[in-house]
Formats: C-alpha cells, structure tokens, sequence
C-alpha cells in the first residue's frame, strides 16, 4: 500500500548525530545564512549536533564562539576542526614533541601545541615536518618557508608535509575567495609533490567527529560537492547537500557518482520537510523516461533532458532533474540539458 504523504520520512529521520560544515551551510561569513540558526537550533532539541570545518584560521574555542554569537548552544568540544585532524596525521609521521613548520593562522599553531609539538616558522630551524592550513594572513614568504623546508635534500628522506584541507574556495561575506588549495598549490608548484590531507574530503576528519560523537546513525550537511559531499560518501556517511553556498543547479546535475549526496535541500528547513520520493516512468506512446518528484517532471527523449512539468518547487524540479540525469549514467556534457534546470532564478 503506498505511504501517506504524512508517513514519508524527513531527512533527520533515524538520526543520531548531525554533522554540519559551517563556510556556506551556517554562515557565509560573519553572518548566519537565512534559515540556518533556528533549523539547527531545532534539531538540537532531539539529535546531538557536531561542526566540522576544514578552515584552520581559528580555534574551536574561537569557532564557538562565533556560533554562539549568532543564536547557536555550541562548546568548543562540538567542533572537530582540520588541524584536529591534522595532529592525528602528524603522530603517526613524526615523534613526540617535534618541532614542526607552520603555515597557518591561530587554529593550527593551537592545536599543535596542544598535542605537545614545537612550532616554528622557519626552515633554518631544521623542522621534522610542515603543516599548512589557511589564514588570511598568509603570504608569499610563509609558502617560501614552507617551500624551503620541503625541497629534496642528498642523503635525507622527505620530510613530512600535511595540509589541513585542499579547498579551492572559501566563502566569504563579500563573494568567494581563493582557499587553502590555491595556497597549497603554490608550494606543490615549487617542490614538485603533494601533501598528505586532513580535511575534506579525506577521512580523518569524518572518522575523528563519528568516534568524538559516538555517532551510529550520522547525516552530514555541506554545500560543497568534492569536499564535503565526496568526504561523507568516503566515509560512508548520508550526506545532504544544501544549496546555499559553493555548489549550485549546474554543479549538481553534472555531479560523478561519488560526488552525490543522498539529499538535496533549499535550506536547512526543509530538514524536517518529508523528503519527497523519486518516481520513474516510461511514456507509454513515445517511449520516453519520465522521472518526477513532487509536482515536477522531467523529460528525457534520446539524448534531451527537458522539464515536463516545473511544479511549484524549484528543489523538486532540481531533485527531478539530477536523478534523471544521473540515471542515464551518460555524462552531462554528451546530454542537451533544458537550461531551465540550472538556472539561478
């Protein structure tokens, strides 16, 4: 017998522990996006809630805080971190109580001296390994020193190098603004390898917030697809993506396979919405797939992909058109995809 509408679950359904990034899914910024303070705040009333973020600028303390400061209940032992990660990575690389090369702001050199290892900020100082994560103040003589300490010397293995996170981007109040990646690009040019990653979309990051929340049952939240979204299904996490920071219509309907999430939200009210079913059928006159959530309906004939019917929700109409795109298992750029389906308005 089919499910009442009232019976379809919502996305917290079954879960224990939700997971949020914060840049793009919280806040954009110094200010909270809409919508996001009171969802959050409501499901706090029945599942414990976690923050992960690969930005290393700040403490959890300091990361906290600002949460708080927009409405949130939030401890510092509510925010895993990248460089929390990090230091993870760095016991198992180099001895206790190393002195190790840092690019970074405040976040990072915390969290390395609380996991009892020295900091320094020159390759002189002969380190026995470099960390890079990002803050604003980062310059060219930071990625220099790191660059230096990293080079290929005769007679010495390399030494270790772990990034905090590789993300291209990072959302700002004012637009988005080169991430840790374009940082950590700029050394991998000069020494010729890469890092080993903490952050999103690695699961060190994943792994430290299940274990700290004793989560059995997690839903991650992030706006972005290969970091937050690729992260979570690594880590065999259901992940929604919201589409209020990096990601939107376009990125999403042209998402590989290990980059879609289990659910696609407006915002994050529609965390407690019923999750609507995707339905397929085939057009019995042309032979053509049709594939519906909600009131909206897309078409696919040969290789169009077309809206049949828009609905009065453009996250149905989306949800609609990813799910008949991805289940071509045709890749988008071989499909003449209805701009209708992307379009920002």
């Amino acid at each position: 017998m089919a499910r009442s509408a009232e019976a379809v679950p919502t996305p917290l359904e079954g879960v224990d522990v939700l997971l949020a990034d914060l840049d793009g899914v919280v806040y954009a910024g110094p200010n909270a996006l809409p919508y996001a303070v009171e969802s959050i705040n409501r499901a706090q009333l029945t599942v414990r809630v976690g923050y992960l973020t690969n930005n290393a600028s700040r403490t959890d303390a300091t990361v906290a805080a600002h949460l708080t400061d927009l409405g949130l209940t939030v401890s510092p032992d509510d925010v895993v971190t990248s460089p929390q990660a990090a230091m993870a990575l760095l016991r198992d690389l180099v001895p206790a109580g190393s002195k190790v090369l840092v690019v970074g702001g405040d976040g990072l050199v915390d969290e390395l001296q609380k996991a009892g290892f020295g900091v320094t900020r020159s390759a002189d100082d002969d380190p026995a390994a470099v960390v890079q994560g990002f803050a604003p103040e980062v310059g060219w003589k930071d990625l220099a020193e790191a660059s230096y300490a990293l080079q290929a010397r005769p007679g010495h293995d390399e030494l270790p190098w772990v990034a905090t996170n590789t993300d291209w981007t990072i959302p700002q109040a004012r637009g988005i603004a080169p991430g840790n990646g374009t940082l950590v690009s700029a050394v991998h040019s000069a020494v010729g390898r890469l890092p080993v990653v903490a952050g999103k979309p690695e699961r060190a990051i994943f792994d430290a917030a299940v274990a700290r929340f004793g989560a059995s049952s997690p839903l991650f939240i992030g706006d972005r697809l290969d970091t937050d979204i690729l992260g979570a299904n690594r880590a065999g996490i259901p992940a929604a993506l919201v589409m209020t920071g990096i990601d939107r219509a376009k990125q999403v309907l042209a998402a590989a396979e290990e980059l879609r999430p289990k659910y696609l939200l407006g915002d994050l009210r529609e965390l407690f919405e019923p999750y609507p079913a995707t339905q397929a059928s085939t057009d019995k006159r042309s032979g053509d797939r049709l594939v519906s959530v909600g009131q909206a309906v897309v078409r696919i004939h040969q290789n169009r992909v077309a809206i049949e019917r828009a609905g009065r929700r453009s996250i149905d109409l989306l949800r609609a058109g990813a799910a008949a795109i991805w289940g071509t298992g045709v890749p988008i750029y071989a499909l003449e995809v209805d701009p209708g389906l992307y379009s920002e308005s």
